[in-house]
């Protein structure tokens, strides 16, 4: 049970109790003892009364002394009209009352419905309030306002120390914390600061962090809030948030907007076959361009966004007095990684041999969110040996866990599967040692690691690449399949196990002839679009065609002939080194896991 659900819960349980008590006094002070006319007479005559009301149609009395069931009042329908000669007789006080008054009315009536109407409405606001209901977030007069988390200049804590290897998009973010800091400084000379400026690139690159250390270095308000937040159930919700986002930030100037996952309401309209004119996303979009229009830079307000879409926001989103500039926030290089990895690194004990520049170099590619877990993975892997630090090899093996999944050594393989895997892995791996230019091995092992492999090839680039020629992906390709021509070799059999060998060399034939203009008889043209640059292809997106069925055919035709032409060369290589693919796999078989070191040394023998 949630935590505030289970807080109005004990909140309606006291407010039962409460009126059930109320009743109880209430009820217990209007008991009354119901007697005929005959026994009001037999009571008066034994002189048991002290005192009475008489109305018009009932008398209500107290008894001198208090009854054996402990009742001290008693009441009758009045019968006899000469009844107050008697009541002077026997010394009874008597006066007269109506039946019904105003104030028996209220406090029998109205007042419990008012008690029961208050506890009603301060539960109601209670479950309303901040998401009760549906999420409805502060009540259905709230359901417009803006969700926006505030963070003021003492909550935003992060500061550009915090984050590293963005060095260009910090330099680029100095100029609008210069603004925020002295907006007077810049209108010397006429110029304007951007409205908006996004933030673009892959996931986990620091783009959150980063404005958050904009609004940190700046010392001003941060409203943060993700682009999902706008769009409710109801229509017209998204575009009054807008309205309540921006005007909350005027009052609180300079400030910094910060919309993550920009893409969620600036989607270009039209896209997609549900769009139309009324679709509440587009009337987000239409209040958000209205906004942007509306307000000018030079009163502090900056709007920040934050994307790995770009391609698919709308143009008017991205024209110029809009979001007119963006920033690309990239995967680190080498030099980034390592400035990542110290500030990561400075929170955990760490070993002599860790050193920053040597994990910087095995983890091309990484992200700044992919080092965080590297490092915690690491940690976490020392203490679960008990170590008093973190070494070098906890780290290799957070990287191997990050790269190829968690070991699986409870997967039992048969002698004749262990001995294909083997074989396998060391063609990959021979392929790599004597195919030129081809990336490191760093290890081979037939430990069964993730959800399906039975084995792995680490192959680690010791630089970043931004350019391949066609002969480096031939070579690519040849690695690739250097497994399943180590099996036919040996075994004359193709298993199941090159599948995804297969997926891959096959996805980087087709970019060869489609994308890259690699091949001579198709020439130098593009057959398909370049898929998102930061997310790559999208799974389930159909790739546009644009070409007739004879050229799909050639194109078919020139892909496999191009996975062919590799899978003959890592054939021709392997029986080339027959010695040492039988030597390997004897290794591999025996230990399991072979280093680099341990492969150099096969290779040194003789083929």
């Amino acid at each position: 049970m949630d935590k505030k659900a289970s807080f109005n819960f004990w909140y309606l349980l006291i407010a039962i109790g409460a009126m059930l008590l109320l009743q109880y006094f209430w009820l217990g002070q209007q008991t009354v003892d119901k007697l005929t006319y005959s026994e009001f007479l037999a009571e008066l005559d034994a002189g048991n009364v002290a005192e009475l009301t008489v109305s018009e149609s009932r008398i209500r009395g107290k008894y001198r002394i208090e009854s054996d069931e402990e009742v001290e009042f008693f009441e009758t329908y009045r019968v006899d009209s000469d009844i107050a000669e008697r009541l002077e007789a026997h010394d009874v006080r008597f006066g007269g009352t109506t039946d019904k008054t105003i104030l028996g009315s209220v406090l029998s009536w109205v007042l419990p419905a008012l008690i029961f109407v208050g506890i009603w409405f301060f539960l109601f606001r209670r479950i309303t309030a901040k998401g009760g209901l549906g999420g409805l977030g502060g009540g259905y007069m709230e359901v417009g306002k803006s969700k926006a988390r505030v963070y003021m200049e003492r909550q935003v804590d992060v500061t550009f120390d915090d984050v590293a290897g963005v060095d260009e998009a910090k330099e680029e973010l100095q100029e609008i914390i210069e603004f925020l800091r002295r907006p007077e400084s810049y209108s010397r000379l006429g110029a304007r600061l951007p409205k908006g400026v996004l933030l673009v690139g892959p996931p986990g690159t620091g783009k959150t962090l980063l404005a958050r250390a904009v609004a940190g270095e700046a010392a001003v308000p941060f409203f943060s809030i993700s682009g999902s937040e706008f769009v409710e159930m109801f229509v017209g919700v998204g575009a009054s948030r807008v309205r309540d986002l921006f005007e909350q930030a005027r009052k609180q100037a300079p400030c910094i907007i910060f919309i993550d996952e920009l893409d969620a309401v600036g989607r270009a309209r039209g896209i997609g076959p549900m769009s139309g004119g009324h679709d509440e996303k587009e009337q987000t979009l239409n209040q958000l361009l209205a906004e942007l229009d509306g307000f000018d830079s030079s009163s502090g307000i900056v709007l920040l966004g934050a994307t790995n879409r770009p391609e698919i926001l709308d143009s008017a989103l991205l024209r110029a007095g809009r979001f007119d500039r963006q920033i690309l926030v990239d995967r680190p290089d080498k030099l980034g990684r390592e400035q990542i990895l110290n500030v990561h690194l400075r929170k955990v004990r760490l070993a002599p041999d860790v050193e920053a520049e040597k994990i910087a170099a095995l983890t091309t590619g990484f992200t700044g969110a992919d080092l965080a877990n590297l490092v915690n993975e690491a940690a976490l892997l020392g203490t679960r040996r008990k170590a008093k630090s973190v070494t070098m090899d906890d780290v290799t093996r957070a990287i191997e866990r990050i790269i190829a999944g968690l070991e699986k050594r409870s997967r039992l393989l048969g002698p004749l599967e262990r001995k294909v895997v083997a074989y396998h892995e060391m063609g990959h791996a021979l392929s790599a040692l004597h195919t030129p230019g081809s990336d490191v091995v760093h290890k081979v092992s037939i430990i069964p690691r993730g959800i399906g492999a039975l084995g792995y090839t680490i192959q680690r680039p010791t630089e970043d690449r931004f350019l391949m020629t066609r002969t480096e992906l031939e070579n690519k390709m040849t690695v690739l399949l250097g497994g399943r021509a180590a099996e036919h070799l040996v075994f004359d059999e193709l298993s199941t196990g090159a599948q995804d060998d297969l997926a891959r060399a096959t996805d980087i034939a087709r970019n060869m002839v489609t994308r890259f203009g690699m091949d001579e008889t198709l020439g130098q043209m593009s057959y398909e679009s370049e898929p998102s640059p930061f997310l790559g292809q999208i799974p389930g997106m159909v790739r546009q065609r644009d070409f007739s069925e004879e050229t799909a055919r050639e194109i078919d035709c020139a892909v496999r002939d191009l996975v062919a032409a590799a899978f003959e060369r890592a054939a021709t290589l392997l029986a080339a080194h027959r010695a040492q693919l039988d030597a390997g796999a004897a290794a591999l078989l025996e230990q399991e896991t072979l280093s680099q070191a341990e492969l150099s040394e096969i290779v040194a023998k003789p083929a």
